[in-house]
């Protein structure tokens, strides 16, 4: 029989070469890998015929004696004991806080894993389609505060603490967050895992477990000094899975052959190996028995610990070298990228990542036995961002390469099972990994992705043929030098699912950077879902008080997993007695973040004062730059005044938080600046108590607990148009803070859900930014007046060496000012004068901050869960079933 003409034969679409590869790049002698896992698991099929091969006495021994959770304070207490004494060698001599903490983080991951093991069994058995979240961050924040609220038992828990000895709020501060990411994209992947476990939705996570996640930020004479987060000395909550390893391969070469039907093979053998080891952790649901799953990858060397054969002759550094080498893939999040060596880490990590989850996903639905047209029947897998986006390659090459399909079979299976989320509209932040370092790292993957390209042109010529400029424009290889692999249109091509995160950022990206392909693929592929959070941790763990009195007034806890049910607490906004409780919570939360102010920073605030707190990644798009401008101009102004006019003013803390990139100058230059300030406002005695500015160190989820329910007013002032979604503003808002901000990300849809009348907003519109920007260069560009006055006072000297700061003056005054932080100053000292004025009249105030509580309802990250499952995934939820009568 003719065999037909191959449809992925490569032929040059674009002026880009096509690069055969001849020799291996990689150390020589070394076969290609052989994924391995040493212990496969049982399809449902063969867990019921294992089971009846047991002899009926053994399983009723097994049953009799198998782990059930303790119920009651008593067992519970019996549980931490024998812990303590047994677990961890100790006694009631020497039983610590931290001795505490880990019996009671023990005793609770003990009782998970009870329904953990249920849950994957249950899974197994139903075979039902599955999501699998890949996200390179996943901010967890603590865990054991999040697992006793999720199981109901808190209450049980802090009697039987109390019992023993210890306040159960001293034994939570003892755990240290998990140091698995460091923004907003992390902390929404941590959302979204607690709300498909609260929904009883089939997911896996996985991400890297870094050893030192991205750095504990200490502050050394105002600037940011990165320091070591090992965070690893003890987590109870993980657990090492060291049967489950796979063979990661780098490096090597390429070797093409005819098999004996005729048939085209490729081949990547050579090149270096890394061992994947996996290490999982419970993700309980809210009010259910379904425990979902986060699985985590660690690096290490494929030959072992280390080479005895030179450390034996001496040789005692390099025997260790290959092991060093494996394990930086995993040891920190986002390495600095700055120079060739930190971009070769970040490829591999994220090549590391993907390919040892693939092979596990992979390995999973090949225990079924079905075709692999089913295939995406049975799997979702959910790219957060474009750090995964090797997973489409890496999908394809497994099929072709290793399964024998033919490429487009393959390639219909891969774009139907995955979906992309885009977390960006700057250009400028959309990943690119140049063209050499892919041939040199996976040079497999990049004739994959030539492939992938050119067939994607080819469509793209024919269904536009007049429009010749279209394909530079939407190419994967970007024509550059170096050419670079366009990672985001990569994941665009591969995906039957683009969604943005807020209404806003989703037509953006629809008219900016994915314009062209909207028009080569129809609107339809492209959605939106806008964020949201967990109400869970965001109210009921970080604002207990708050949780509590809504409960009083909704008759229960059910808000929690409908968080729509919030409307109804604005029938009690006219309240005395539920405006007063409301009141007190606020107050209390404002005096515990005082305190804590005080503690840590030696800095006293007064709880009577309007808090204005940002806290977020440090970024110039984010704009903290405009904050502290604000706060030195109303401390100039303050200055200015007769102590009469002093006496009119409304006190103020301005609160900052939030890590730079390690290789982020400018960033790092917003921090100086604002430690500056506030080591001047701070100690000036003219102005006392109307201006404090504290900058809270090493930014993280459980400092975001003390600090979102404390907040007054938060900033989310990013330049129209550049932030996606933003979560915070919703945990500000839903414990009672109200928000100045800019029509951007999901400020837009906050404004439509609590009235324009209980947010505060500012600033140029994101059609006008453009104008704006091309007027600063082509049109006379005149600076704000009393932004003037700031950066004088700052050129004085007033704040320290004004050379330190210079090059962010001058990034607004003589380069253009990117981000507009001269067009908006004007109106944000004008709406930070109307809050002044609001706060005054703390009745009003009051009616606007309930308000804005009860119609939150919308933002919670179980809606997003439910429109990610129905628009994007098409996956089911799988109810647990009733154990013992519960």
């Amino acid at each position: 029989m003719a065999s037909k003409p191959s449809t992925r034969e490569r032929r040059s679409s674009t002026s880009a070469p096509i690069t055969d590869f001849q020799d291996a790049v990689g150390p020589p002698g070394m076969s290609r890998p052989k994924h391995k896992r040493t212990v496969t698991g049982f399809g449902p099929q063969e867990i019921k015929s294992v089971e009846a091969s047991i002899p009926e006495p053994q399983r009723a021994a097994w049953k009799k004696f198998s782990a059930s959770e303790f119920k009651t304070k008593d067992e519970f207490e019996a549980e931490v004991v024998r812990h303590i004494e047994t677990t961890l060698a100790r006694s009631l001599f020497n039983c610590d806080e931290a001795a505490a903490y880990a019996g009671t983080a023990l005793a609770f991951r003990d009782r998970l894993v009870i329904e953990w093991n249920r849950t994957q069994q249950q899974h197994t058995y139903a075979d039902p389609k599955r999501v699998y979240y890949l996200s390179l961050e996943f901010l967890m924040g603590r865990a054991l505060d999040n697992a006793m609220l999720n199981v109901g038992m808190k209450d049980i828990a802090k009697e039987g603490m109390s019992d023993l000895g210890f306040r159960m709020e001293d034994v939570i501060a003892q755990e240290r967050d998990a140091a698995l990411g460091n923004g907003g994209l992390g902390r929404l992947a941590a959302c979204f895992l607690d709300s498909l476990a609260t929904l009883n939705y089939p997911a896996w996570g996985y991400a890297l477990r870094y050893k030192y996640g991205i750095f504990k930020q200490e502050i050394v004479n105002g600037y940011q000094v990165e320091v070591p987060d090992y965070w690893l000395d003890f987590n109870p909550w993980e657990f090492p899975r060291h049967d489950v390893t796979v063979d990661i391969q780098f490096y090597g070469n390429v070797r093409k052959y005819m098999d004996e039907s005729g048939k085209q093979v490729s081949v990547w053998e050579n090149g270096e190996i890394v061992n994947a080891v996996a290490y999982d952790a419970p993700i309980p649901g809210f009010g259910t028995r379904t425990t979902n799953n986060l699985r985590l990858w660690s690096s290490k060397a494929s030959k072992g610990e280390f080479d005895f054969t030179k450390f034996n002759s001496g040789e005692y550094e390099a025997s260790v070298a290959d092991q060093q080498s494996a394990e930086t893939i995993s040891a920190v999040l986002y390495p600095n990228d700055s120079l060739e060596r930190g971009k070769e880490l970040r490829l591999k990590q994220q090549y590391f990542w993907c390919a040892a989850s693939l092979f596990d996903i992979v390995r999973r639905f090949k225990k079924s036995k079905k075709a692999w047209k089913e295939f995406p029947n049975q799997v979702a897998i959910q790219l957060n961002d474009t750090h995964p986006t090797l997973a489409i390659p890496e999908l394809q090459r497994i099929l072709i390469d290793l399964e024998g399909l033919e490429w487009d079979e393959a390639w219909s299976i891969v774009q139907k099972t995955f979906g992309y989320t885009n977390h960006t509209v700057l250009p400028e932040a959309l990943e690119k990994w140049s063209v050499p370092l892919f041939q040199h790292l996976l040079p497999r993957h990049l004739q994959i992705i030539y492939d992938i390209n050119a067939i994607f042109l080819h469509y793209v010529e024919r269904n536009f043929p007049k429009d010749r400029e279209m394909l530079g424009r939407v190419s994967v290889i970007e024509e550059s030098q170096p050419k670079m692999v366009r990672m985001a249109y990569l994941a665009v091509i591969g995906s039957h699912k683009v969604n943005g995160v807020a209404e806003l950022h989703s037509d953006l990206i629809k008219t900016t950077i994915f314009k062209d392909f909207v028009k080569i693929y129809g609107p339809d592929k492209f959605t939106n879902v806008t964020n949201g959070i967990t109400p869970r941790r965001w109210l009921h763990q970080a604002n207990p008080r708050l949780s509590e009195l809504i409960a009083s007034k909704l008759g229960g806890y059910e808000f929690l997993r409908d968080l729509t049910l919030l409307h109804k607490i604005e029938a009690y906004v006219d309240d005395k007695d539920f405006r007063k409780n409301f009141q007190e919570i606020k107050y209390a939360n404002k005096v515990r973040l005082a305190k804590y102010t005080k503690e840590v920073h030696g800095i006293s605030v007064n709880p009577s004062a309007l808090f204005d707190i940002q806290v977020k990644r440090m970024h110039e798009y984010k704009r903290q730059q405009l904050n502290i401008f604000g706060v030195i101009h109303r401390y100039l102004e303050i200055k200015a005044m007769s102590p009469e006019d002093r006496k009119k003013v409304q006190p103020r803390v301005s609160f900052f938080g939030g890590k730079a990139a390690p290789g982020y100058w400018m960033a790092k230059t917003v921090i100086h600046l604002i430690c500056q300030v506030g080591e001047v406002v701070n100690n000036d005695k003219d102005i006392g108590d109307l201006l404090k500015v504290v900058f809270l160190e090493d930014y993280n989820v459980s400092k975001a607990e003390i600090i979102v329910p404390a907040s007054d007013i938060s900033e989310h002032i990013s330049t129209a148009g550049t932030e996606a979604s933003g979560t915070s503003n919703m945990k500000f808002v839903l414990n009672g803070g109200l928000v100045i901000g800019t029509c951007d990300g999901a400020n837009i849809e906050i404004t439509r859900e609590v009235g324009e009348d209980n947010i505060f907003l500012f600033g140029v519109l994101s059609e006008d930014v453009e104008d704006l920007r091309h007027a600063h260069f082509y049109s006379e560009f005149n600076l704000d007046p009393m932004l003037s006055h700031v950066f004088e006072t700052i050129r004085s000297g007033i704040f320290g060496d004004a050379g330190q700061f210079s090059a962010l003056v001058n990034s607004i005054v003589e380069h253009g000012d990117y981000y507009l932080v001269s067009d908006d100053f004007k109106s944000y000292i004008d709406t930070h004068k109307l809050i002044d004025e609001a706060y005054k009249d703390q009745e009003t105030w009051l009616t606007k901050t309930i308000t804005s509580v009860s119609r939150m309802g919308f933002f919670s990250s179980d809606r997003c869960i439910d429109e990610y499952a129905e628009m994007i995934w098409n996956v089911e939820p799988l109810t647990p079933p009733k154990q013992n009568g519960a």
